[in-house]
């Protein structure tokens, strides 16, 4: 089986673990905040968060600890549905409006920016950085572009039981720097 047909039975098999985890931990995003090691990441000035679509984990404690230590936050905005995201500056209570993958979005008004930290969503992670996503590709485009304009540290966050043993990873697949959980902070090796 090729690693594209396993990670879409992957893909089907965690969005429903994940939506179980999300059930049964409504508080996690906080736990998770909590648990940031802060000392590595608040030196980062632009982090691209997102807005959370469905079961995903809220970013939104972790943005709120960063910006409270000083960093601007962004989010993601699809201009088209196959292309990659950028990244415009973004404050709780700016305006957001649907983009072209219908997802609340900063509007064309916010500048756009170069995050050095991405926060990014997944179904599932793999202690080596193996980052499974929703299959789109967006991610791994952003970051691949975001790679090569300089350094980024990609931060996965996640439920602690969306970890498996290895991520089937194709040439295309972006590893994640760290993964952050509700049970802690983990270093990519």
């Amino acid at each position: 089986m090729t690693p594209a047909l396993d990670k879409t039975a992957l893909r089907l098999r965690m969005r429903g673990l994940r939506r179980r985890l999300a059930e049964a931990a409504p508080d996690a995003p906080r736990r998770a905040a909590a648990l940031a090691p802060l000392e590595r990441l608040a030196a980062f000035a632009i982090v691209g968060a997102y807005h959370p679509q469905g079961s995903e984990m809220d970013p939104g404690p972790l943005a709120e600890r960063l910006a409270e230590a000083g960093a601007a936050l962004a989010l993601p905005v699809a201009a088209r549905r196959e292309a990659a995201l950028e990244f415009r500056l973004w404050s709780p209570g700016d305006p957001l409006a649907p983009d072209a993958a219908g997802v609340l979005s900063p509007t064309e008004a916010a500048p756009a920016v170069r995050p050095q930290l991405v926060i990014a969503p997944l179904l599932a992670f793999d202690r080596r950085g193996g980052r499974l996503g929703q299959g789109g590709g967006h991610y791994d485009r952003t970051l691949q572009n975001l790679r090569a304009a300089g350094p980024v540290f990609v931060l996965g966050l996640a439920f602690a039981g969306q970890e498996l043993a290895a991520i089937p990873a194709e040439p295309h697949d972006q590893r994640l720097d760290a993964i952050l959980t509700e049970a802690g902070y983990i270093a990519a090796c």
